[in-house]
């Protein structure tokens, strides 16, 4: 910008000091520059993209197609209530559908992401505890195997993390939660099943436990898609949900894009809800401000709107056959455990769900990690399972390949998880420069997370 305006307001050193050098090139080189882009990146379009607990399934063209629909994609958040009528529908309609599927009474779709509605419950557990004059319950119980955001979301919110064990059967251990719960114990965060893909038989004893020492139980929804439509959290005994809507009901995943992480509650924490509510009256919807004891707004406007779109459509599409979602889940994952078996070890032999976890240290193939095994599967066009989680098992590979694979994809990946197998039985060092055929070769990964470079500057800034 010439002369006065924005330009003459910035720091001199946070001017050019020469016009910057943009290219001149044609709309078709810049499409094909794109596309090149877009195809040195795996995605689910390309191939199988089985990530234990991402679940990285199939989002249905539809839903993008009912999420661009004008009234719904050029929906502005300053139109009066008036004009989005059918907006406000749809959010409340959807509110109820995710109550009667987990059992809540009432529902924010606020959140804008999986831990943000952790972040969302955990605020609400401690507003409900000090409306109830308990200002000391100040801890969260969460198992070891638990998702990395359990524990960062309890420490975002001042609450100190007490950790207890699982069992042999990689279950909560119940002798070491009753020795963690204290009238310090805020809440006891779970998901299930759990993070090995282990249902928590017993947990009708831990929501007893919890709720005798004073705290609520909280249910992390990443697994909801193992269960949904067959077993509801509000019937175990949970009293907070929040649902991650990429995992369970389609929408898009990753990148760095919007997201949803809806947050339902039994009755007797509805009222500390996000504000706006979604109020039905007379024959239409309006929003709800008047909330004295809710925490608050935790998301600009109402959510990200296009989100819940998909995921209504997702739920309208299933109708009473949602739990369709959760059997084929459930039996794509146990086919897939089934054919690694006698190549790669499971860690545990509990029955899993809709996901699994195997271990190299159970392989033939000598001094075979995980990591390996992984930057191989690259090379076979397939994008390898989530690796070195849950921390509880060493040389961890989780897989979930969700219920929208067919079983010829399945029976693709195992093919060549068993050929690569035998390959580092045959040629172990061969693995160990592995990726051969991707963009980027092995990585200096320890630096890169100790000394992350993610800024660049041109040389003559």
């Amino acid at each position: 910008m010439d002369g006065p305006g924005l330009a003459a307001t910035l720091p001199d050193d946070q001017r050019r000091r020469r016009p910057a050098r943009l290219p001149s090139v044609s709309e078709p080189e810049l499409a094909r520059h794109f596309g090149r882009l877009a195809r040195r990146t795996h995605n689910l379009q390309q191939g199988i993209y089985p990530l234990g607990s991402c679940t990285m399934k199939y989002n249905p063209a539809v839903n993008e197609e009912m999420a661009q629909l004008e009234g719904f994609a050029g929906c502005h958040p300053y139109q009066p209530e008036a004009t989005i009528q059918g907006a406000l529908e749809l959010m409340w309609t959807l509110e109820r559908w995710l109550g009667t599927i987990t059992g809540m009474d009432a529902f924010s779709l606020q959140p804008a992401a999986g831990a943000h509605g952790e972040w969302t419950g955990l605020r609400m557990i401690q507003a409900w505890h000090a409306a109830s004059g308990d200002l000391t319950r100040t801890e969260v119980v969460i198992p070891d195997s638990a998702h990395g955001t359990n524990p960062a979301s309890a420490a975002q919110c001042g609450l100190a993390v007490v950790t207890v064990r699982s069992g042999a059967d990689g279950t909560v251990d119940l002798e070491d939660l009753v020795r963690r719960l204290s009238p310090r114990t805020a809440a006891v965060m779970l998901t299930n099943p759990n993070t090995l893909g282990i249902f928590e038989r017993e947990i009708a004893t831990v929501a007893r436990l919890a709720h005798a020492a004073g705290a609520l139980l909280y249910y992390d929804g990443a697994n909801l898609n193992a269960l949904v439509g067959m077993a509801r959290p509000g019937d175990m005994g949970f009293d907070i949900v929040h649902l991650n809507l990429h995992k369970t009901f389609s929408t898009p995943h990753g990148g760095g894009g919007p997201g949803a992480g809806p947050v339902g509650v039994r009755a007797r924490l509805e009222p500390f809800l996000p504000t706006p509510r979604i109020e039905r009256e007379g024959g239409g919807y309006r929003l709800d401000e008047d909330r004295p004891r809710s925490i608050g707004k935790v998301r600009s406007f109402y959510g990200n709107f296009g989100m819940l779109v998909r995921a209504y459509c997702y739920i309208r599409a299933y109708g009473d056959g949602i739990a369709q979602v959760a059997q084929d889940a459930v039996l794509t994952s146990r086919y897939l455990r089934h054919r690694l078996a006698p190549a790669l070890g499971t860690a545990l032999a509990s029955d899993s769900f809709h996901e699994f976890v195997a271990t190299t240290t159970r392989s033939t193939a000598p001094r075979l990690r995980a990591l390996d095994l992984a930057k191989r599967m690259i090379d076979f066009g397939i994008y390898p399972p989530t690796v070195y989680f849950p921390t509880t098992v060493p040389e961890a590979l989780m897989f979930e390949p969700t219920e929208t694979e067919s079983r010829a994809a399945l029976d693709d990946l195992a093919e060549v998880v068993t050929a690569i197998l035998d390959e580092a039985a045959a040629d172990p060092e061969r693995l160990h420069m592995a990726p051969e055929q991707a963009p980027v070769g092995r990585v200096d990964e320890v630096s890169a997370a100790r000394h992350p470079e993610v800024r660049w500057w041109p040389a003559d800034r």
